[in-house]
C-alpha cells in the first residue's frame, strides 16, 4: 500500500490506495508524526498518487471546503474486511452528501435489528472514513452516537453540520476535534 498525507480546510488527511482501489482514509485531528504513523501502519509506505488516486483527494478537498462531493463511484479495495462490514459498508455508500440513517436502520436493511450493535462495530472499524461515510450514521434518537476518529463524536457533528445536517452529540465528546 501506498500513502500521501495531504492539507485541507479541515486539517491534514492521510489516505492509501493500492493497485485494486483506496484501502485507507486517516482523517484530520493527528498531529503530523502521528498521522504519518497511522496512515504508514502495517509496512505502507509514502508513495506518488496516481491519477485516479488524485481524483479522490480532490474530491476529499472539494468536501472540506464545503462543496458537495459524491464518494459513491470511488474504486475501493476492501481486501481483509469480514464479508458482513462490506455488505453494511456497501448499504451506506447509497447514503449521500447530508443523508443520514441509523444502526438500526442499516441492521434492518441487512436483515435483523438486532445486528445494531454489529452495525456499529463495522463503522467503528471502518478503513475508509468519509468516503465510506460512516459519519453519516447515527444513534436510534437521531444524537451523533459514537465515532472512532480523532475527535469523536464532535468531529462527526461536525462533518454532519458541513452537509447541512444539525445534530446533537454527547458533551463529553466534543472536546477534540478538528
Amino acid at each position: 500500500m501506498e500513502t500521501v498525507v495531504f492539507d485541507t480546510a479541515l486539517g491534514a488527511f492521510g489516505i492509501g490506495w493500492t493497485d485494486h482501489g483506496i484501502a485507507r482514509v486517516q482523517l484530520p485531528g493527528l498531529d503530523a508524526a502521528d498521522l504519518r504513523d497511522r496512515i504508514n501502519r502495517d509496512g505502507a509506505m509514502p508513495g506518488e498518487p496516481t491519477r485516479d488516486v488524485e481524483v479522490v483527494i480532490n474530491l476529499i478537498e472539494d468536501y472540506a471546503d464545503g462543496n458537495v462531493v459524491e464518494f459513491r463511484d470511488v474504486r475501493l479495495d476492501l481486501q481483509g474486511v469480514p464479508e458482513f462490514h462490506r455488505q453494511a459498508y456497501d448499504l451506506l455508500l447509497d447514503y449521500g452528501w447530508g443523508q443520514t440513517t441509523t444502526y438500526g436502520e442499516l441492521a434492518r436493511a441487512l436483515g435483523d435489528v438486532t445486528l445494531s450493535r454489529a452495525v456499529g462495530q463495522a463503522m467503528g472499524a471502518n478503513p475508509i472514513p468519509l468516503i465510506i461515510p460512516c459519519h453519516r450514521v447515527l444513534a436510534s434518537d437521531r444524537k451523533a452516537g459514537g465515532f472512532s476518529a480523532p475527535g469523536g463524536a464532535g468531529s462527526k457533528v461536525r462533518m454532519l453540520a458541513l452537509e447541512g445536517v444539525a445534530v446533537g452529540a454527547p458533551a463529553g465528546q466534543m472536546t477534540f476535534g478538528f
